[in-house]
């Protein structure tokens, strides 16, 4: 199973390519973009189900919860948010469900459909999260990992559960919640503790394991129990209000109230007709000529990159 972290790809791809424009005068660069993502990532897995899921454009439940979350980020170019729905005409055409929710992120759609994914997948069945994004290699386990871009919209690394242990010296997927409240995150504005750097986050949720096990050691009364220099107890005790809170607002929710079933995401390929249109009212002449459309099988019907 494939999951597309669709607004993700959609940043990654407008300012990684060069301005492409429609005989029409319309910016379409993060349209080539992510169809070259979804090509990519078709080719290198072979999906047997798919899905696509957008942040919905209103506040979430994490704005209501902090008036700070995300309030630095860069108001998002009109020229991008023009794309979406253009974007969204592209996973029709490809019959790739689209998930959104209001008060809730892509990425809680994406923990939301993975956890109901394992309940209803074979054994041996695999999920895949597509993204550009570090934040969902909290969901990577046994059964899911993270497909991350790292460079523009052509290289990109497979991050299983080792893969994430080895990135974070030593931190599993579900620690990572208690690191980023630590260590926060800047591009979302989250806080965390101020004054603790990565190392020390890590440092000490390596020796404590969970966020409430370090404020259970240094707010108990044996100290016996306490692996942590004085100056970094005192950050911590000052600002426990923050570190609760950025605990809450780094956490994917995975229990999101949508509609899921399995053979919903069962991928059956595409219609030649209607994608080779949809690529020639875009002027995506040279994405054309890469696929090879089959109608034989829907195996064969997936896109070849030449």
């Amino acid at each position: 199973m494939i999951v597309i972290d669709s607004n993700a790809l959609i940043h990654r791809a407008y300012h990684a390519l060069p301005p492409l424009k429609t005989k029409q005068g319309n910016l379409v660069n993060a349209v080539y973009g992510f169809i070259l993502i979804l090509f990519k990532t078709i080719n290198d897995f072979h999906p047997e189900y798919m899905a696509a899921a957008f942040d919905f454009p209103a506040p979430t439940f994490r704005h209501i919860k902090s008036a700070e979350y995300k309030a630095k980020r860069a108001k998002t170019p009109s020229d991008l948010i023009e794309q979406i729905p253009l974007i969204k005409e592209v996973l029709t055409a490809f019959h790739i469900p689209i998930y959104e929710q209001k008060g809730y992120e892509a990425d809680d759609l994406i923990g939301t459909i993975a956890t109901c994914g394992k309940k209803q997948l074979s054994a041996k069945g695999k999920i895949i999260l597509v993204s550009g994004d570090y934040d969902l290699l909290q969901l990577v386990n046994e059964k899911v990992s993270a497909y991350i871009l790292s460079q523009g919209v052509k290289n990109a690394n497979l991050f299983d559960k080792d893969a994430v242990i080895k990135k974070y010296s030593g931190l599993t997927p579900e620690q990572l919640i208690d690191y980023k409240a630590l260590r926060g995150d800047q591009s979302d504005n989250i806080s965390g503790v101020r004054g603790i750097g990565e190392k020390t986050a890590i440092d000490i949720i390596r020796k404590y394991n969970t966020l409430d096990n370090v404020y259970r050691a240094i707010e108990g009364n044996d100290d016996t129990k306490i692996q942590i220099r004085e100056s970094v107890i005192k950050l911590l005790l000052s600002q426990k209000e923050q570190a609760l809170s950025s605990r809450y607002l780094s956490e994917i929710e995975c229990n999101v109230p949508i509609s899921f079933e399995i053979n919903d995401l069962k991928w059956r390929g595409y219609n030649q007709k209607e994608v080779e249109a949809l690529l020639t009212r875009f002027a995506f002449h040279s994405l054309i000529k890469k696929i090879n459309f089959d109608n034989q099988s829907v195996k064969s019907k997936q896109p070849k990159l030449i």
